[in-house]
């Protein structure tokens, strides 16, 4: 018997979304609907058995279903958060040990370069190891005009979008083994900037480059560095000043599959790049976009 297909028009929520605005971080569970990020919908594999994984931005949205779908796939998991997030954090622990994987959870801010260094120290003592960096914490703030988007917004963003990767990674790679992999998270705005996320697209594009380059340096090192772009994704970041209040409704809607894409949909993305079913794959951006081009 064949397995079911979907329209993905209307698999996921295609609807007008609820006008709804939070103050940053944002707190999933206090979204209308609550984004799906593979806590029932994601089957796992066993694709990454014993492996040990770090996600920064763990606690909700993108960073949540790949850390759901690393668990299902057999790794234990470090999740990275802001301290305000705890409650999103704990939820997705309680999945991760659910399926009987080990879940680490450490707060802290990214635009830190001490934290980052904990960071990575942490996430190798409590996990027994560290195989993945899974770079997926962002900020993103919309600003309609230059002259109204300030140095301290502009700083901060480069500080959690790009910087981070650099301080992550230095503190990583006497951990990373041959084998290991590294993904950054960069989107449709580094190729389709909105004029209102001037900030936030400039550094999309940076990690493209970020990613391109540490590739062609770790490759003789058989480290594998790629990248996921997302498309407009239902997460905590659009409803927490990321997108203007009063385009929440349509938002997705601009896209050829006419919806904003869930969580859930970029999982089995993460997991490829993480897997050995990728290992001939490095320095390669995959747009998971809803049809919006990423060339």
């Amino acid at each position: 018997m064949s397995k079911q297909t979907y329209n993905p028009t209307t698999k996921y929520h295609h609807d007008k979304f609820p006008k709804q605005k939070q103050n940053p971080p944002g707190l999933q569970y206090e979204m209308k609907p609550v984004p799906d990020c593979g806590e029932k919908s994601y089957q796992g594999h066993q694709r990454l058995e014993g492996r040990k994984m770090l996600v920064t931005g763990g606690d909700s949205g993108i960073g949540r279903a790949a850390a759901i779908a690393y668990a299902k796939e057999g790794a234990d998991v470090a999740i990275n958060y802001l301290p305000a997030e705890q409650k999103d954090a704990e939820d997705v622990a309680k999945v991760i040990e659910s399926v009987g994987r080990k879940a680490v959870l450490i707060p802290g801010d990214l635009s830190s370069e001490p934290f980052c260094k904990k960071l990575i120290e942490e996430a190798h003592k409590k996990l027994g190891g560290l195989d993945n960096l899974t770079l997926v914490a962002g900020k993103q703030t919309a600003v309609e005009d230059i002259m109204q988007l300030t140095t301290e917004q502009i700083i901060k963003t480069f500080e959690i979008n790009v910087f981070s990767l650099f301080w992550v990674t230095k503190a990583a790679l006497g951990y990373l083994k041959p084998g290991s992999t590294i993904i950054t998270t960069s989107s449709v705005q580094a190729y389709q900037p909105s004029g209102n996320l001037l900030d936030y697209a400039s550094t999309k594009t940076a990690i493209i480059a970020f990613t391109r380059g540490l590739a062609a340096q770790l490759g003789s090192k058989g480290i594998r560095v790629n990248c996921v772009a997302p498309g407009p994704v239902w997460t905590p970041l659009q409803i927490c000043g990321g997108q203007p209040s009063e385009v929440i409704p349509e938002f997705g809607k601009q896209t050829p599959l006419k919806r904003a894409g869930q969580p859930v949909e970029l999982a089995g993305v993460y997991v490829h790049l993480a897997s050995e079913e990728s290992s001939y794959t490095t320095a390669e951006v995959y747009g998971v976009t809803g049809g919006m081009h990423i060339n």
